[in-house]
């Protein structure tokens, strides 16, 4: 359902919460007003997350808007005292990321990162008040799961909606990267913030599979159009 500022969004549009999920969860571009209307703020598709009982709106105009939860490639700008400033999107105001939110550090094994280094990190909080914290330790178990600086790679923008369907896996529908995956190995890393690191073990296979995916990305590829595109790739690399 593609939305303007000031639409009210139908119930029936919206995930109904089940079991644990008792309220329902609203993400960037969408605000409740008492008593239970629902209207947006900002252009874009809505899309819903039955699972998790959350809605959002996928904004059409291509800037990231930081939301607690998402995980994002922040760039290190600096470090303070007890922080290092990243920079999420040249849009958003700088994040910080405590020298000790990574696992097992202290104020000796904290990591040393220089400026533009990059780090995978999943954002803490973010209010319109406040900026945005990270964090790359999950709170529950107090490990990384993943999180981290990024060493190796090269970075690509991709569009808000290309990183929200790699992070869905196979349901986002990139087929290209399954089909690359069954004849090369590398490693890729997503950001909700549109931005995507890919190392595939060399320069020309790293520019080769980062390439594919902002030209499934920009030509809205379908299946078999990316598996001519991996056969391709394939080919040359």
């Amino acid at each position: 359902m593609v939305v303007l500022p000031g639409d009210e969004v139908p119930q029936d549009a919206l995930p109904t919460p089940t079991g644990k999920k008792k309220h329902l969860t609203l993400g960037p571009g969408l605000r409740h007003i008492p008593p239970n209307t629902v209207a947006t703020t900002i252009a874009g598709a809505l899309v819903t997350d039955n699972k998790k009982a959350a809605a959002w709106i996928e904004s059409n105009s291509g800037r990231y808007l930081a939301t607690a939860g998402d995980l994002v490639i922040a760039t290190v700008e600096k470090s303070a005292a007890e922080a290092f400033s990243c920079t999420i999107t040249p849009h958003t105001p700088p994040a910080s990321l405590p020298h000790l939110a990574f696992e097992g550090a202290t104020k000796k094994t904290r990591p040393q990162l220089s400026p533009n280094s990059l780090v995978y990190a999943r954002i803490a909080s973010a209010t319109k008040d406040f900026a945005p914290e990270l964090t790359c330790v999950d709170p529950s178990t107090g490990k990384s799961e993943g999180l981290g600086p990024i060493k190796g790679g090269m970075v690509f923008k991709i569009s808000l909606g290309m990183a929200r369907r790699l992070l869905a896996g196979s349901k986002g529908g990139v087929a290209v990267l399954q089909f690359l995956g069954e004849k090369m190995g590398f490693e890729i890393t997503v950001g909700r913030n549109g931005v995507l690191v890919v190392d595939g073990g060399s320069v020309k296979a790293t520019l080769a599979i980062g390439r594919a995916v902002q030209e499934v990305d920009e030509q809205a590829l379908g299946e078999k159009a990316q598996r001519k595109l991996a056969e391709r790739v394939l080919k040359n690399v």
